[in-house]
């Protein structure tokens, strides 16, 4: 039993403030396509983007209430819908938004960063080498050892190979 239920991150607030600055920030971050904001914030927001994106996809009337819910402006769902419906977002499964980070806020050192949507297809990955099955090497021959010749096979070696010479 729980009885003091939390969800999510509370950024500093009570419920009801967080709810409304996360469906502020989603509104804002639908309207300009990017936003700037602490890191906190834009972690916090990103779950409920994917959410509205991947209900837009769908299309159906049971999502659009749904985004309706969670951004609260019905003209701003539908433009979202639209983009969907064209296929902005056709080839991507997830990832919908960018991070980017800024660096420290002068006041108080918090981190701000740029939030954005993601509008460019996604790249195709190289297909992966397949892995090379390892053979077993054949072992060489091993080499047989030269012993000593006589000095006669020495001479008769250095003879030939003038006679070799001459013959080309």
């Amino acid at each position: 039993m729980r009885h003091n239920k939390k969800r999510g991150m509370k950024l500093g607030t009570d419920a009801s403030h967080t709810k409304a600055m996360k469906r502020s920030l989603v509104r804002a971050l639908f309207e300009n396509d990017r936003i700037k904001t602490i890191d906190v914030r834009a972690k916090a927001i990103r779950a409920d983007v994917d959410h509205v994106i991947t209900w837009a996809k769908k299309g159906d009337i049971a999502s659009r209430r749904l985004a309706i819910a969670t951004v609260g402006d019905k003209d701003i769902v539908r433009e979202v819908f639209e983009k969907a419906a064209q296929g902005m977002w056709a080839d991507r499964n997830g990832g919908y938004t960018r991070i980017m980070k800024l660096g420290p806020r002068k006041g108080d050192g918090a981190e701000i960063v740029i939030m954005e949507l993601v509008t460019e297809p996604v790249k195709a990955k190289a297909p992966r080498k397949a892995a090379s099955k390892v053979t077993k090497v054949e072992e060489a021959p091993a080499e047989e050892t030269v012993e000593e010749t006589a000095p006669e096979a020495e001479a008769e070696a250095t003879e030939e190979a003038p006679a070799e010479e001459t013959a080309e």
